[in-house]
């Protein structure tokens, strides 16, 4: 998905109760196991950050537990841009006011993106979701998961440093970004060494 793409997408997206949770998706990185169990105690709109600290493990008896993220780089803050941050905090006032029409209060322990009654959304109704979108904005065939690739590869090709980028996805090492996204890097060196050529040599 490019640029324009995502902007087609999220236009798309706006009609339906998924645009946060998918601007979210798209401006963050994030895996469907990640964001589908965030907390709003997870969230620091002040700070306009993220923490991943959990995900959720099913057990043989069909019940649903949370446990931390299997590696250390799993667990991460993820920086979020002024437009996520401004589009998270009107989403959580509507779940404020949505909650207190019922007479609920919405707590820090809630999770972000739930049903009506504060309950996980299934992993598949949110993946047939993201479907649905794609085939109504005519994009052709773009996968939830595909959103984690799209937010990598335009960060490289804007000029952020791989070392960020493998921050943000949560990747164990830097090699296994570099791996995954090798054909955006020709892109970044031939952009390298034009500013080489621009600061060294005399114009």
């Amino acid at each position: 998905m490019n640029e324009d793409e995502l902007q087609i997408f999220l236009a798309e997206s706006k009609k339906t109760p998924y645009y946060a949770m998918f601007y979210t998706v798209l401006f963050t990185g994030m895996r469907r196991c990640e964001f589908l169990v965030l907390r709003w105690s997870d969230v620091d709109l002040l700070m306009c950050q993220i923490s991943v600290t959990q995900t959720p493990h099913h057990l043989r008896d069909g019940s649903m537990v949370f446990r931390q993220p299997k590696t250390a780089k799993g667990r991460r803050m993820i920086s979020l841009s002024p437009s996520l941050a401004l589009v998270v905090k009107e989403y959580k006032e509507k779940q404020t006011l949505d909650r207190m029409m019922v007479g609920v209060k919405l707590k820090e322990t809630d999770l972000v993106f739930c049903t009506p009654e504060g309950k996980p959304l299934l992993p598949d109704s949110i993946s047939n979701a993201w479907v649905r979108i794609v085939k109504r904005a005519g994009l052709g065939h773009f996968r939830l998961h595909d959103a984690r690739h799209t937010h990598a590869s335009l960060l490289l090709k804007q000029g952020a440093h791989p070392k960020v980028v493998q921050e943000r996805l949560g990747h164990a090492t830097i090699s296994t970004t570099l791996a995954l996204y090798s054909h955006v890097t020709p892109g970044l060196q031939e952009a390298a060494t034009k500013r080489f050529d621009e600061v060294l040599i005399p114009k």
